[in-house]
């Protein structure tokens, strides 16, 4: 059984860093890409960032790029996501995710992530 948890959301200040933390549990979890969604109130869940499972290729939307850093340790079984120059718009809650279809390019689709952890929330001020 797979578990995801979350950690490291709070509330912060236009401007400043966060840096959250999920947790796995799974037997497979250096073999699975993982990834971080988020969802702000009333919209879908977006993509956020993607690693794959030994670290050496990672994805990043857009609206992140430059801004946030996403790694992993695999000993630890821990993803990690830097989140620096926060913006108000970057509040949401904030969803760690597995992959663990084989083989496969790491995807910034929802659909393509079989695991998801309970989200942390993230709140910016202006």
């Amino acid at each position: 059984q797979v578990r995801l948890v979350e950690s490291g959301g709070g509330l912060v200040r236009a401007g400043d860093s966060l840096r959250l933390s999920c947790a796995a549990s799974g037997r497979t979890f250096g073999t699975d890409h993982m990834g971080w969604f988020r969802q702000a109130p009333g919209k879908e869940r977006q993509f956020v960032a993607a690693v794959g499972h030994d670290g050496s290729r990672t994805l990043y939307a857009d609206f992140v790029k430059g801004r946030f850093t996403i790694s992993r340790d695999n000993p630890q079984k821990m993803v990690y996501l830097q989140m620096n120059s926060l913006k108000p718009e970057d509040t949401a809650v904030y969803y760690c995710a597995e992959d663990q279809t084989w083989g496969v390019e790491v995807s910034t689709r929802t659909s393509a992530y079989d695991y998801w952890g309970q989200g942390t929330q993230v709140t910016v001020s202006s």
